[in-house]
């Protein structure tokens, strides 16, 4: 059976953080061979994971092993292997499931990214167009569809997850019409609008974004009657009125696309329209450990950066917004309500 100390001294500790990318390795492994998938309800040896995966049993054996020191999957006295309950956000058809998470956050670009964080720091810029000569999304779409097509899915799974604590969360009573701006493929915008029916929705987000809706939303889904949805960059324009402005995740690029992007708000809205921003925050949260991470990320890749609560309300009050409560959505997320000025 695999053991660990609970409370290993300093120098095990940063030895063990040293090796983090052995780990995050290891988790990529076993979602990409369908291990958590493999594995059933019953305690099982490696033998029969193996032929379950198609893989040599020792070295699956000593995969497990080492993901179990870390509490993803376990192993019994006899050493077989049962699910834990993080191996079991590893399977696909789990609800919260965080394959595809894993997946992208391990994609082969980000071992080219990382060893460079140290020249990112220094310049404050993105590494990317430098390690392949474009852009981060220019190069996914052109020369990493595989990588694209796993971000996507990453990123729908986590607007889902997301969507339903968005939806029990805010208090749309009185509201009429709400815009979901740089809403990606609706999935908060479709779950507001099931919980208010008498709600009206518009989606705006890129052309190659809206043009693939979630299905509630799409021409015969049973929403489609109550959107409309606007092909448009929320940086350049924001054509849209509405009671009640949702963004979410959306100003962690640049400062000046933040910028633009809230005093387009400001310029749509009617006087008195209520705005809620929605983003993980790289303080006063208990997800720390994974925003600052996704934070550097966002240094490598395209040069932008997760907020500080007292930064973002700083971004909000300098576009003219006024802001008020601060909600907690979920341990990852905090929504600022704001309203236009009268």
């Amino acid at each position: 059976m695999t053991t660990v100390s609970s409370t290993p001294p300093p120098a095990m500790r940063l030895r063990e953080l040293i090796f983090g990318a052995a780990c995050a390795a290891a988790v990529r492994a076993a979602a990409r061979l369908g291990v958590a998938d493999a594995l059933g309800d019953r305690p099982t040896t490696a033998e029969e994971l193996a032929a379950a995966v198609q893989t040599e049993p020792r070295p699956l054996d000593r995969l497990l092993r080492a993901l179990s020191c870390y509490g993803i999957f376990a192993e019994t006295d006899d050493g077989k292997y049962v699910h834990t309950e993080m191996s079991r956000l590893l399977r696909e058809d789990t609800p919260n499931s965080l394959r595809y998470i894993s997946l992208w956050c391990t994609e082969p670009w980000t071992w080219e990214a990382w060893p460079r964080l140290d020249d990112a720091v220094r310049s404050g810029h993105s590494v990317f167009d430098e390690l392949y000569g474009k852009g981060f999304f220019d190069y996914l779409h052109e020369d990493a569809r595989e990588s694209a097509e796993v971000f996507n899915r990453a990123m729908t799974t986590s607007s889902k997850q997301s969507a339903q604590d968005i939806a029990g969360l805010l208090d749309l009573t009185g509201a009429t019409s709400v815009a979901d701006i740089g809403g990606g493929q609706g999935h908060v915008l479709a779950s507001l609008l099931e919980k208010h029916p008498r709600l009206e929705g518009t989606l705006l987000d890129l052309p190659k974004v809206v043009a693939n809706p979630d299905p509630r939303l799409s021409d015969g889904g049973a929403l489609a009657a109550r959107v409309r949805i606007v092909p448009g960059d929320c940086r350049d324009d924001i054509p849209v009125q509405a009671d009640v402005y949702i963004i979410k995740n959306i100003l962690e690029w640049d400062d000046e696309s933040t910028r633009r992007t809230l005093r387009n708000v400001v310029r749509a809205a009617r006087p008195g329209a209520r705005v809620v921003i929605i983003e993980n925050l790289v303080d006063d949260s208990p997800s720390m450990k994974f925003t600052t991470a996704m934070d550097l990320l966002l240094l490598l890749n395209v040069g932008g950066a997760k907020h500080t609560k007292a930064s973002l309300v700083s971004r909000m009050a300098e576009a003219g917004l006024k802001v008020g409560e601060i909600l907690v959505v979920n341990p990852y997320l905090h929504a600022f309500e704001c309203t236009v000025p009268e």
